[in-house]
């Protein structure tokens, strides 16, 4: 998808477009290098700039909640990514995770479409642990 065709389709809609296509890109200003996460028109300093980019999908847990109900528990993370951007999501496969554990993204299927989602990189539970 050129830059073009996401401009006409507006930020939301491009990166869901993105996500059906089967990746996660978040925009960046050419003019300042600065990320931004959720799409928008413009980065919180002004610029207008504003490029879609593929992120690394890695990032580190900064926060982590579960939810309990009667029909099952899930969890509700925000996660830094490594790109500076701070997002809201899951972490489907587990039931919490310790603040400061490294996750990578991946894009599943979710009833109102695709989603981002993030998974624990096992390497940096081991590196905690100081096993």
């Amino acid at each position: 998808m050129t830059q073009t065709e996401t401009a006409a389709l507006g930020p939301q809609a491009a990166y869901e477009r993105h996500l059906a296509e089967g990746r996660f890109m978040i925009q960046r200003a050419k003019s300042t290098g600065e990320y931004v996460f959720y799409p928008r028109v413009t980065t919180p300093s002004g610029a207008t700039d504003l490029d879609w980019v593929e992120v690394r999908g890695t990032g580190i847990v900064h926060a982590i909640t579960v939810n309990r109900g009667r029909s099952g528990s899930y969890n509700v993370a925000l996660i830094d990514l490594d790109e500076g951007v701070r997002m809201m999501s899951t972490l489907p496969d587990v039931e919490t995770a310790p603040i400061g554990a490294r996750v990578r993204a991946r894009i599943e299927d979710a009833p109102d479409g695709p989603r981002v989602v993030f998974d624990l990189i096992e390497d940096s539970l081991i590196e905690e642990s100081g096993a």
